[in-house]
């Protein structure tokens, strides 16, 4: 019994040192030649509400330090899961949502600016369960501003691109904005 037993611990400690030494990392490049990178135009409207009931943002830290009585003082943060839809009417179809957070970045209240990061992802039609990523600043008191696209998953896969936004609607008390969003995306 112990002679099996010093044979199974040999065996043991020789598959160990073997798996071990025979590992190596691996990597393998391929030509993207084969890929054709497509062009997609989106025109859709996103709807922030920070009132009501069912608000899609809202506030999850605000600093303790500040005088700004606005209802997005700079330093505070907001998660999101604002409704995209075809108009600007809140009855309009809803096509996707946005997800994400936007931070309110610009001490001077005149200069209103946020820096969002969210996943613009699409419930229905052709582009069903596909998405693409912002991550940019954004100063909403230019009537016409650029995010940067950063990223896609689904038909948008490995995405860059950009977003000219203008503001539809937007209420200085509450915060709710109607946001239209016209979106050159460049995919594979």
């Amino acid at each position: 019994m112990k002679r099996l037993r010093a044979i199974l611990g040999l065996a043991l400690i020789l598959c160990i040192a073997t798996a071990t030494a025979h590992s190596e990392y691996y990597s393998k490049t391929e030509s993207a030649v084969h890929m054709k990178e497509k062009v997609t135009h989106l025109h859709f409207f996103l709807h922030d509400i920070l009132s009501g009931k069912n608000p899609s943002a809202v506030m999850v830290a605000r600093p303790n330090q500040t005088d700004d009585k606005s209802p997005t003082p700079f330093g505070s943060l907001f998660a999101i899961d604002d409704p995209l839809r075809t108009g600007p009417e809140p009855t309009s179809e809803i096509i996707g949502n946005a997800q994400g957070l936007y931070l309110s970045s610009n001490q001077d209240i005149n200069q209103f600016t946020i820096v969002l990061y969210a996943d613009f992802a699409f419930t229905t039609g052709k582009f069903k369960g596909s998405s693409f990523g912002v991550f940019s600043r954004n100063p909403v008191v230019e009537p016409i501003r650029e995010v940067a696209v950063v990223g896609g998953r689904g038909k948008f896969k490995l995405a860059r691109g950009f977003a000219k936004v203008t503001t539809a609607y937007f209420n200085g008390t509450n915060g709710d904005a109607i946001l239209d969003y016209k979106v050159t995306l460049f995919h594979y």
